[in-house]
C-alpha cells in the first residue's frame, strides 16, 4: 500500500469518524485524548525529533516539523530540565488533545478529505459533524491497518505505529467484532514488538487507562 502524506493524528481522526454521517466513534474521552497524545509523540519520533529508552524520553533534534501542536510539545520536552519517562509525556501531551484534534480536523478539511457541517435548530448551534467527501485517504488508512492485521507482510514503520495506537486506545474494538479481533491477537502482539517506542507509548496508554478505570 502507498504511504500517506497525512500526519498520524490526522489518520487517527479518520479512524474515529463514521463513514455514513461524519459523527465520531463512541470512545471514552480519555481514550481519545491519549490516542491523540500518542499520535503526536509518535509523529515526533517518526520525524527523528525524539527518542526514548526504558526510563526517559528525550529530544535528539529540536527543529520544528511544521505542526503547531507537535512543535509546541517538542519545545516543551526540550525545555524540561528533569528527565521524564514516556508515560509522563503521554499524560502531559494529552492536556493538548483538544488542540491536536482541532488542528488535525482543520488540515483534513483544508485537504478536501472532510467537510465541517454545523447542525442548528432555530439558529442555535446543536452539533458538528465531519462527513467524508473524499474517502480515498480514509479507505487507505483502514485498508493498511487491515492488511497489517490479516496478512503476514512486514508492515511499514508508520503502520506499526498506527496499529499500536489503534489497539491501545480501543479504536480496533470499534472497527472489528470481538471474535474477529481475538483471531488476530497474536498478530497484534507480533507487530507491536517491531517498534520499541510505539510499543512503549501503547503500554503507557494502557497503564494510564487502567489507572483511570480503577479509580472510577
Amino acid at each position: 500500500m502507498s504511504e500517506t502524506n497525512l500526519s498520524i493524528a490526522e489518520e487517527i481522526m479518520l479512524l474515529l469518524l463514521h463513514d455514513e454521517d461524519g459523527s465520531f466513534v463512541r470512545l471514552p474521552e480519555w481514550s481519545r485524548r491519549y490516542a491523540l497524545s500518542g499520535a503526536v509523540l509518535m509523529e515526533l519520533a517518526e520525524n527523528r525529533r525524539i527518542d526514548s529508552d526504558v526510563n526517559r524520553l528525550f529530544v535528539i533534534r529540536d527543529e520544528p516539523i511544521g505542526s503547531a501542536t507537535a512543535d509546541a510539545v517538542l519545545k516543551e520536552i526540550a525545555m524540561e530540565k528533569q528527565e521524564k519517562d514516556i508515560r509522563y509525556w503521554v499524560e502531559r501531551t494529552a492536556e493538548r488533545a483538544d488542540d491536536i484534534r482541532e488542528e488535525a480536523l482543520a488540515r483534513l478539511t483544508t485537504k478536501g478529505i472532510i467537510e465541517q457541517v454545523d447542525e442548528r435548530f432555530l439558529w442555535v448551534f446543536r452539533s458538528r459533524r465531519y462527513p467524508v467527501i473524499d474517502g480515498t485517504a480514509e479507505k487507505e488508512t483502514k485498508l493498511r491497518l487491515f492488511e497489517v492485521l490479516f496478512s503476514d507482510a512486514i508492515p511499514s514503520p508508520r503502520d506499526v505505529i498506527l496499529l499500536c495506537l489503534a489497539h491501545a486506545s480501543g479504536i480496533l474494538n470499534e472497527m472489528l467484532p470481538r471474535k474477529q479481533l481475538d483471531t488476530v491477537s497474536d498478530r497484534i502482539e507480533t507487530v507491536r514488538k517491531l517498534d520499541l517506542i510505539g510499543q512503549t507509548v501503547a503500554t503507557a496508554i494502557w497503564d494510564i487507562e487502567i489507572s483511570i478505570a480503577m479509580s472510577t
